[in-house]
């Protein structure tokens, strides 16, 4: 009986001795790498913001696109090319709707979906903050803030001016913040937010009233 409890103890202390290094060889074990072309990014974002998407083992000549559901390979609201790239931004449609964000090859001259996720586009929004009214020809500050797409842009224009309207502007993708030049000209101006995303070009988000002494 003796003999027994002391190769009991034998046994629990050799498992003690190894535990710390089972332990040390598994976290010095490397990760397992995928195992085959992966796509990573937020499956929910504002419409017509920048989406940035990991891309791991991408064949080559993939590209990220963006559809509709259920729709054919060959179908796509925007194209990416990937190149060597591991993130890959791609603008966001800037119309609130399910997509789906897709890895994509061709085979044989036709395109086929490597792998896809869900992606959900919500309500665009965006605020604007600047003086109600400024004197002439003056420099005023003035913010942006909305999905900050690429191409979107903050413009002062006259009041019921048609949305492609020029005017002293700034791109809130560079800096939500500016220092604008007031018109020369008094009156009723207007301060936009002008969205031009894949399916929404030049959707007026915000608009903010000033007026021009």
């Amino acid at each position: 009986m003796r003999g027994k409890i002391a190769d009991a103890r034998t046994l629990i202390a050799l498992a003690a001795m190894l535990a710390p290094l089972c332990a040390q060889a598994q976290a010095r074990r490397p990760a397992t790498p995928p195992a085959g072309p992966a796509i990573s990014a937020s499956q929910r974002v504002m419409a017509g913001s920048m989406l940035s998407v990991i891309v791991s083992q991408a064949p080559a000549g993939a590209r990220l696109a963006v559809a509709r559901p259920g729709s054919p390979a060959s179908s796509a609201i925007l194209v990416e090319a990937i190149g060597a790239r591991p993130s890959v931004p791609i603008p966001v449609p800037g119309l609130a709707a399910d997509y789906e964000l897709r890895l994509t090859r061709d085979e044989a001259g036709v395109p086929v979906i490597v792998v896809a996720q869900p992606l959900i586009a919500t309500e665009a929004q965006a605020t604007l903050a600047a003086p109600t009214r400024i004197r002439r020809g003056a420099a005023f500050p003035a913010r942006g803030i909305g999905p900050n797409g690429e191409r979107d842009r903050v413009v002062l224009v006259p009041k019921d001016a048609p949305a492609e309207t020029s005017g002293p502007s700034f791109f809130p993708a560079e800096n939500v913040e500016a220092v604008l030049d007031a018109p020369d000209t008094p009156g009723d101006y207007e301060l936009r937010y002008i969205m031009n995303a894949p399916l929404a070009e030049g959707r007026v988000l915000a608009r903010q009233g000033i007026v021009v002494e």
